[in-house]
C-alpha cells in the first residue's frame, strides 16, 4: 500500500515539473508589437541636380505682358531667308550650218586619204604602161578596199581611155582619174537623209550598227545636223543594254535643245522606241531619231530583236530612214556586217565613221556596191560638228589631191 502511495506522489511531482517548464518557455517568447495607428511614409531621396537646379527655388519677380518692352513698330524686323540655289541652265549650242561641211573638212580628209589618188597618178604618169604597171594599179585599188569587181571595172575603163588619149599630161591624167573615180563612187544616188515625209510628222529615223562603230555618237551628231538645218528633234534612247548609252545620248540632246525619251536600264528597247515616236507626234516634232542597241551581226537572237524594234515603231508610221553605221577602218569585215544587217532591216543609207583615220577611201565604193544603197553621211573626226553629208565631188577631190 505504501508503495502505491509513493508512486502516486512521484507521478504528481513529475507532472507538476513538466507543467512549470512549459509555462516558463511560453513566457520567454516575446509577442510582436501591435502595428501603429498611422504608418510612417519615408519620402524617396531627391534626384541629383546640376548647376542652378541644385539650389533651393527662390521667388523671382514676374512681369506682365504690358510691362515687357516690345520693339518699336516703326522699325521693320528683317528676317534673312537662306539664298535659293538656282539650278544651272543648260547652255544650248548653235551648231554650224551643214552646207559645205565636207568641203571645209577637205584638208583633213585629203591628208589621210590621198595616198590612193597620188598612187594612181604616179603609176599612170609612167612613160610606158605595161602589164606590170596595170597590175600595180589593181593592187593599189584593192589595198584601198575598193573591192575586186569595182577594181576590175575601173582598170578596164582606164586602159581604154589612156590608150585613146595617147600623150598624157599630168593635168589630163588628173581629169581622167577624177572622172572615173566619180563614176565609181556614183553621182546619181539620192544622198538626202529622208526626214520630211509628205503629209505627216514626225520623220522617223532608226540608227543601227554593231558596238564600237560610234553609233550613239553618230545619232547625237545627226541631231546637231538637223537642228542646224532648223529642224526640231526628239531622241529615243533605245540602246538600253549598254551602260550609260542613254546618258550619253541625253547629253548630246541637251546641248542642242533636243528632248530625249529613255527607259529603265536593260528595259525593252522596242518600248522606248515606241514611246519616242508617240511623244514626237504629240509634240509636233519634225524628226525622231532612234538609237538602237549595238548588235553582234553573228548573234541571231539580237538581230531578231532589232527586227522587233522596227515592227513596233511601224505601228505608228513607216520608217523613213534606216541608217547603218559602219567603222570605215574595218574594211571587208564592215561589208560582212552590212550584209547581215540588210537582211534584218531594210537599210536605206550608210554612215561611215572614222573616215579621217587609217580608213581606205575605197570602202565608200565597196559598201555601196555591196548593199546597193548610198553613203549619206561621213564622220571625219571627233568634233561635235564633224559629221557631214557625203558629197562625191568633194570626196574625190580629196582623194586625188590638188
Amino acid at each position: 500500500m505504501d508503495i502505491v502511495i509513493l508512486a502516486v506522489v512521484i507521478a504528481v511531482v513529475v507532472l507538476g515539473a513538466i507543467g512549470g517548464l512549459v509555462v516558463g518557455t511560453r513566457r520567454k517568447k516575446a509577442l510582436p508589437p501591435p502595428p501603429p495607428a498611422t504608418p510612417d511614409i519615408t519620402a524617396p531621396p531627391a534626384e541629383p541636380h546640376v548647376g542652378d537646379e541644385a539650389e533651393t527655388p527662390r521667388e523671382e519677380p514676374r512681369r506682365t505682358i504690358e510691362e515687357v518692352d516690345l520693339p518699336d513698330g516703326g522699325v521693320p524686323v528683317t528676317v534673312e531667308e537662306p539664298p535659293v540655289q538656282e539650278l544651272p541652265v543648260p547652255v544650248i549650242e548653235v551648231p554650224e550650218p551643214t552646207a559645205g561641211r565636207l568641203i571645209r573638212l577637205r584638208a583633213r580628209l585629203s591628208r589621210s586619204q590621198n595616198a590612193l589618188g597620188k598612187g594612181l597618178l604616179t603609176l599612170l604618169s609612167r612613160e610606158h604602161l605595161d602589164e606590170e604597171t596595170w597590175e600595180e594599179v589593181e593592187d593599189t585599188l584593192l589595198t584601198a578596199d575598193v573591192g575586186v569587181q569595182p577594181t576590175q571595172e575601173l582598170v578596164e575603163r582606164l586602159r581604154e581611155r589612156v590608150k585613146v588619149l595617147g600623150t598624157r599630161t599630168p593635168q589630163e591624167l588628173r581629169g581622167l582619174l577624177r572622172e572615173e573615180l566619180l563614176t565609181l563612187v556614183g553621182t546619181d544616188f539620192d544622198r538626202t537623209v529622208k526626214t520630211e515625209p509628205e503629209g505627216r510628222k514626225p520623220g522617223i529615223v532608226m540608227v543601227v550598227g554593231v558596238n564600237g562603230t560610234g553609233k550613239t555618237t553618230t545619232t547625237g551628231k545627226l541631231a546637231r545636223v538637223l537642228v542646224a538645218d532648223g529642224r526640231t528633234v526628239v531622241l529615243g534612247a533605245a540602246d538600253t543594254f549598254r551602260a550609260a548609252a542613254a546618258d550619253q545620248l541625253q547629253t548630246w540632246g541637251e546641248r542642242v535643245g533636243a528632248h530625249t525619251v529613255r527607259g529603265p536600264e536593260a528595259g525593252d528597247p522596242a518600248s522606248v522606241a515606241f514611246d519616242a515616236v508617240k511623244e514626237g507626234k504629240e509634240l509636233g516634232t519634225d524628226v525622231v531619231l532612234i538609237d538602237t542597241a549595238g548588235r553582234l551581226h553573228t548573234k541571231t537572237g539580237l538581230m531578231d530583236e532589232l527586227g522587233k524594234v522596227k515592227r513596233v515603231v511601224e505601228k505608228h508610221a513607216p520608217l523613213d530612214e534606216v541608217l547603218l553605221v559602219l567603222d570605215a577602218t574595218t574594211g571587208q569585215n564592215g561589208l560582212v556586217q552590212a550584209r547581215v544587217f540588210a537582211e534584218v532591216v531594210d537599210i536605206t543609207g550608210i554612215v561611215l565613221t572614222k573616215l579621217d583615220g587609217t580608213a581606205k577611201g575605197g570602202i565608200v565604193v565597196a559598201v555601196q556596191r555591196e548593199l546597193g544603197v548610198p553613203v549619206k553621211l561621213v564622220g571625219l573626226g571627233e568634233g561635235a560638228d564633224d559629221l557631214a553629208p557625203f558629197e562625191p565631188e568633194a570626196f574625190v577631190d580629196a582623194l586625188i589631191g590638188d
